[in-house]
């Protein structure tokens, strides 16, 4: 019973909400994890159920922000049950969200940066892959998940644009820095490919597209043979992008908007920069520093 209203529910997302494939299997883990948590009996599970299960996360050492995204899950879950009858109310309202840690991203100097995009050798296709990819995903602030969904026909190399397809299946238009441009045309002209075709922009071997996995132990190797100290991942060289565009005195508007988050509030974990720069600023101006 508990599976079927969970295939119920996520059916609904897909035709109704047209959530992506991602997400929905994202949700699908959450209330498997949650349905096994009240013994799959869903139907009965009131709000002291729904409390312990999310203190029971917690004490595993889960972050504010994974509890908030499961409990939003399992609210969503009793909403769509509520909307279809099943349920006379919705179990999961009286539970408070847990309070978020406001953590300070990790992200690379610009001398990590510059180690880093120096190590590929370049002389095989696949090492100018590898120097394209990290060129790209620095040069352009997208996510892994957005690199690995490129094709050839969403990048112009001509006007340095890149279209790509972000949470949600939100489309948006993206710069491309010079730098990354000049190692895609490289990667190109080896494999003897030209752009515009409607194939995988980054292959493996065998022509298939480059799984997100594979692209985060390229980013490891290289961060291994730079002697990089930082643990990093594809998103510290998004975060890196964005810090450095705002230490360099872009507005955070405009990194929003370059980032593709729908809410400013997201880019405000890089305020931390902002504030930096503020005291540099004060410090620098007012007479009474």
């Amino acid at each position: 019973m508990s599976h079927h209203l969970i295939n119920s529910f996520l059916n609904y997302l897909k035709v109704e909400r047209g959530l992506s494939f991602n997400t929905i299997q994202a949700y699908k883990i959450d209330l498997r994890q949650f349905e096994k948590s009240v013994d799959g009996d869903l139907l009965q599970a009131d709000s002291s159920l729904i409390g312990r299960y999310i203190a029971t996360l917690r004490e595993k050492g889960y972050l504010s922000s994974t509890l908030n995204r499961k409990l939003s899950v399992v609210r969503m879950f009793y909403c769509f049950l509520l909307s279809e009858g099943k349920i006379n109310y919705n179990p999961s309202e009286t539970i408070s969200s847990p309070r978020k840690k406001r953590k300070i991203p990790c992200y690379l100097s610009l001398k990590e940066i510059e180690s880093l995009l120096q190590v590929p050798f370049t002389n095989t296709s696949y090492e100018l892959r590898n120097r394209a990819i990290l060129e790209v995903l620095y040069g352009s602030g997208i996510r892994i998940s957005e690199l690995v969904g490129l094709n050839r026909r969403d990048i112009n190399l001509k006007t340095g644009w890149l279209k790509v397809f972000g949470k949600g299946s939100r489309e948006r238009m993206v710069p491309m820095g010079r730098e990354a441009r000049l190692w895609v045309r490289k990667y190109l002209r080896k494999r003897g490919e030209e752009e515009g075709k409607d194939t995988p922009l980054f292959c493996n071997r065998y022509n298939n597209r480059l799984s997100r996995q594979y692209c985060w132990k390229i980013i490891k190797k290289y961060a291994k043979i730079a002697m990089i100290k930082k643990t990093i991942s594809p998103h510290t060289l998004r975060h890196s992008f964005a810090t450095h565009l705002l230490s360099h005195e872009a507005d955070l508007r405009s990194v929003q908007e370059l980032l593709g988050h729908v809410n400013i509030a997201t880019t405000q974990i890089y305020t931390h920069i902002t504030q930096e720069r503020l005291k540099k600023v004060y410090k620098k101006y007012h007479p009474r520093a």
